[in-house]
């Protein structure tokens, strides 16, 4: 039996009610949320109350009757989320901002303002569509104006240009509000594919950005590379999931020790360092603190409480050229990190 609960027809254009106060008393009795697809079907229903659409639907909402999803999909429009109604549920038009994102979660982001564009755009073609020709009417209802010796007339034509522009108004209102959500959710997006899922540290797309915009006139630049010692021990004898967190807690310490300069995790167990403003001399000793706050740790098995061991980060740092490449200025830190590695581990090799 089709959900009877809550009275759900067309409601009946009265001359005193603007379409989107029936838009708006359309969405409610059917419990739609406002989302732009939404606004979008009811439009198209209530603006052409002869069309084969809204036909439809004034048969399926006969006797009080509500649309379901189904109804509205078979009726070729989008369902967005129902509001919650409690538990972990999130509404739509959310976004979900919590540390345990996935790489998917980038992906997810895109197809969401996509989504949001789409509607976007609906909104913006309805407010076309109902505003096409408004400036030739109003001129010519103008110059009606000067020809009529009938106040009522005149009553009519200013009270049908009054109810049209507040229309637009308010589906204005509507894609301004929605252009503002899209730019929250491109900020986020971009942010996303900008930050290494594991440690929550920029990545090495971050660090790209930075090398090239930053300020030359700053003073000068140090890059360095940071490579965990011998990790590779830590996940074959502990597993993954402890590497894992051994990256996490190195990697802020690394940031947290570095501040106020860039750290980011380069790839796998190396994470790399952009210093501005201080010399190679100075960049050395805050690498160096960085290494002797690592090998202060101790480390254990949470799990199990076994402890891991000593563990180490070796690092290269060098000053950057004026005019360098980023690609250039790497190769010199990397060799630098290796002779750190070759002599022993646990050290900073400046050049």
């Amino acid at each position: 039996m089709r959900d009877a609960r809550v009275a759900g027809s067309i409601p009946d254009a009265r001359p005193d009610e603007t379409l989107f106060a029936r838009i708006g008393a359309f969405l409610a009795a059917h419990k739609l949320t406002p989302d732009p697809a939404h606004y979008a079907f009811a439009y198209a229903v209530l603006s052409a109350p002869e069309s084969a659409l809204a036909l439809r639907v004034d048969a399926l909402t006969q006797d009080g009757v509500r649309l379901t999803r189904s109804d509205i999909e078979r009726l070729g429009a989008t369902v967005g989320d129902e509001p919650s109604t409690g538990g972990s549920r999130r509404p739509s038009g959310t976004v979900d901002t919590s540390a345990d994102r996935t790489p998917d979660t980038a992906i997810a982001l895109v197809i969401e303002t996509q989504q949001q564009v789409d509607g976007f755009v609906q909104i913006v073609r309805t407010i076309q569509a109902e505003t096409h020709g408004f400036g030739r009417e109003l001129a010519e209802s103008a110059a009606s104006i000067t020809q009529l010796a009938e106040i009522d007339e005149i009553v009519g034509i200013t009270s049908a240009m009054i109810t049209r522009i507040y229309d637009s108004e308010v589906r204005l209102a509507v894609a301004t509000a929605e252009a503002d959500s899209l730019r929250s959710k491109l900020v986020e997006a971009r942010d996303t594919a900008r930050r290494d899922v594991l440690t929550g540290l920029p990545n090495r797309r971050a660090f790209a950005e930075a090398f090239a915009t930053r300020d030359r006139e700053a003073g000068p630049y140090c890059l360095a590379l940071c490579d965990i010692d011998r990790f590779k021990r830590i996940n074959d004898v502990h597993g993954h999931g402890v590497g894992d967190r051994v990256l996490t807690a190195i990697g802020q310490a690394m940031a947290a020790e570095c501040a106020p300069h860039l750290v980011v995790r380069h790839g796998g167990e190396e994470f790399a360092v952009l210093l501005g403003g201080i010399a190679l001399a100075e960049a050395a000793e805050i690498l160096d603190a960085v290494r002797a706050t690592v090998a202060a740790k101790r480390f254990r098995n949470r799990e199990t409480d076994t402890p891991l061991g000593v563990i180490t980060v070796s690092a290269g740092v060098t000053a950057i050229h004026a005019d360098e490449a980023a690609e250039t200025a790497f190769q010199r830190a990397d060799q630098l990190l290796y002779t750190a590695k070759k002599d022993g581990r646990d050290r900073v090799c400046a050049g």
